[in-house]
């Protein structure tokens, strides 16, 4: 409920930025790793429209800055690339329960949206 909320406010007041990373993640998770899977067309249809975003398309000089974000932060290297990707759209906070919520990472706060729901 707390993430199809944000989704929404997201959309409605055009804030939302992704990389194809996060889409790719996304598809893969909704069509295989949930315990009731969408279909894939109902999940393509959603990457269609999550693509209408301000998307970010990953290029090698992203790669070269999370290899440095993994080393300096000790955090995996798609999540390093996921933050390469908010920086490089001028984000200043990334929603995601993968990394430590309140911690800047080279001016990107991550923020743990379900931090005070669990």
């Amino acid at each position: 409920k707390i993430a199809n909320t944000l989704v929404k406010t997201l959309w409605e007041n055009r804030l939302g930025c992704l990389s194809t990373q996060v889409l790719q993640e996304f598809y893969v998770t909704v069509t295989r790793k949930i315990p009731v899977p969408l279909p894939y067309q109902e999940a393509s249809d959603i990457v269609a429209e999550l693509g209408k975003w301000t998307l970010h398309l990953i290029a090698v000089q992203d790669i070269t800055k999370a290899i440095d974000l993994q080393n300096k932060y000790r955090i995996s290297f798609w999540d390093a690339l996921i933050l390469s990707s908010a920086s490089r759209l001028g984000c200043h906070m990334l929603l995601t329960e993968d990394l430590n919520h309140g911690q800047s990472y080279d001016g990107v706060i991550a923020i743990n949206p379900f931090v005070n729901h669990e």
